[in-house]
């Protein structure tokens, strides 16, 4: 999962981002509104984290300029604009959720994960395939029933592979869920997860398309 901070205030950005990664979220943080349009312009998120409060560009425009070309991307209003009028101002102008700071990070995860499965129109945040299962919201993966470790990073390549049976990912695809902007980024990145995967949950559970990238198959 890719997602985009927008966040002036450095202390708490640089928890937030901590907190974001250590549940093997790729971020990226941008601290003002024009660049915050500008990352929404340019990439694909599956949430965005805004505050309100912005340099250059409030966020409130921000998230109107994003409804009005009609992306849906779920979207987290993070303020500490605590007035009820405020709330209903966010919410009216796109936001799916307002949490009010300060606020609990374990709070804010869980409401991050119920955002983007409601996003993925998921009652339950399961996958399960070929005895391989993950757990979004507990961050575990089991293979027949028994528990296995997986990297921050081999989940990140796992999981939408896992969500869509029979989806074909670039290597492309795969590094944008791997990776922030400044991230350096290894030209074997994903062969090297996608080798360690196999490893811990079997070596025919993806599969390489010669030319194209990987896939699990339905079968």
């Amino acid at each position: 999962m890719r997602l985009l901070l927008v966040e002036d205030d450095t202390m708490i950005g640089e928890a937030v981002l901590d907190a974001l990664r250590a549940e093997h979220y790729a971020v990226d943080w941008v601290r003002d509104g024009a660049m915050a349009e500008t990352a929404l312009a340019t990439a694909s998120y599956d949430l965005v984290l805004l505050d309100l409060g912005l340099p250059r560009r409030d966020g409130l425009e921000v998230l109107r300029g994003l409804r009005a070309r009609r992306l849906t991307t779920p979207v987290l209003v993070a303020t500490a604009r605590d007035a009820v009028g405020d709330r209903i101002a966010g919410l009216d102008a796109g936001a799916d959720d307002y949490v009010v700071k300060p606020y609990d990070t374990d709070e804010l995860l869980a409401r991050i994960r119920a955002l983007i499965r409601r996003s993925a129109g998921r009652g339950e945040p399961v996958y399960s395939h070929k005895g391989v299962t993950l757990d979004p919201a507990t961050r575990e993966a089991t293979v027949h029933g028994e528990p296995v470790k997986l990297s921050a990073r081999e989940w990140a390549v796992l999981e939408p592979m896992l969500a869509r049976p029979g989806a074909v990912f670039s290597r492309a695809q795969l590094e944008e869920k791997l990776y922030g902007w400044k991230d350096d980024v290894s030209s074997n990145a994903v062969e090297v997860y996608v080798h360690g995967l196999r490893k811990k949950l079997g070596a025919d559970l993806i599969e390489t398309v010669r030319g194209l990238g990987y896939v699990v198959p339905r079968r």
